[in-house]
């Protein structure tokens, strides 16, 4: 395993903690082999007893009364509260298992000023997007946000356990819409898949109903021929019946007047 990248979070040098990828048993915390522990803080001084002089009067309302300074954690409370907050990094090399801390050292206002230009550099080095979705630059703040958060517990812890709260709300709200947008994603995609197949199946029905048109139009055009064979062989046919029947008629005509003429002639001299 490669060792962590670069981060803008301050971290302690790394610390060997074991030569061989071993499970560690119970023992001093990470990085803290041979480390003593640190005592317990002394109560704060009881407050001296106020002199006659300094006394109020009475009848006079008493002054108000300061709540004393926060004092800052102890050492090993801090680191302690450190690595809660900021896991402590681990990787190993060569059979060899590291282990690297955040550090405590408190924050400077050069040290803010020198995040800052960090956070600029290292955002134009990886080129990342000043608008919409980008990963890297979400990635950069990130650190820097942590490194924050990590220079404020230092000074006051209440005031890093908030911001650690909010860095956790705002990481959930993220996550909450990187959720929705692959959900709309995912649906937008099996919409678009439907769509398309959708559209394969009517090209496919188009082009069957198009073949059956084609075959329709066929038989419509052979029975037009057939239609038009058919009238065409009957008109001759019915020509033919019509011509026979008025030869017929104009035969029974001229047989009429020749018997009709014979009659006559035989009728005639008996008179």
């Amino acid at each position: 395993m490669m060792p962590p990248a670069d981060s803008l979070l301050r971290y302690n040098p790394p610390v060997l903690v074991s030569r061989r990828a071993e499970p560690r048993g119970p023992g001093p915390s990470r990085g803290g082999a041979g480390r003593e522990p640190a005592a317990h803080p002394a109560p704060p001084p009881r407050p001296a007893p106020l002199s006659p002089q300094a006394r109020p009067l009475k009848g006079a309302s008493p002054p108000p009364v300061l709540p004393p300074p926060v004092p800052p954690p102890p050492a090993r409370q801090l680191r302690e509260l450190l690595n809660a907050m900021l896991p402590p990094r681990e990787w190993e090399a060569t059979g060899r298992r590291w282990v690297q801390e955040v550090s405590a050292a408190p924050g400077t206002r050069p040290d803010v000023v020198q995040l800052q230009e960090q956070l600029d550099l290292r955002l134009r080095q990886r080129q990342a997007r000043e608008t919409g979705i980008c990963p890297v630059r979400r990635e950069l703040y990130g650190q820097c946000f942590d490194e924050l958060i990590r220079e404020t517990t230092i000074n006051c812890a209440e005031r890093g356990l908030l911001l650690l709260r909010v860095r956790d709300e705002l990481q959930m709200t993220i996550a909450t819409y990187q959720t929705l947008y692959e959900s709309s994603v995912a649906f937008g995609m099996r919409k678009a898949l439907q769509d398309e197949q959708g559209k394969s199946d009517m090209e496919k029905r188009i082009a069957e109903l198009e073949e059956e048109k084609r075959e329709l139009e066929r038989q419509l055009s052979e029975q037009k021929a057939k239609c038009e064979a058919i009238e065409k062989r009957e008109s001759e046919k019915r020509q033919i019946e019509e011509k026979k029947h008025t030869e017929e008629v104009q035969f029974l005509k001229r047989t009429n007047q020749q018997l009709k003429a014979q009659l006559e002639s035989i009728i005639g001299p008996n008179k």
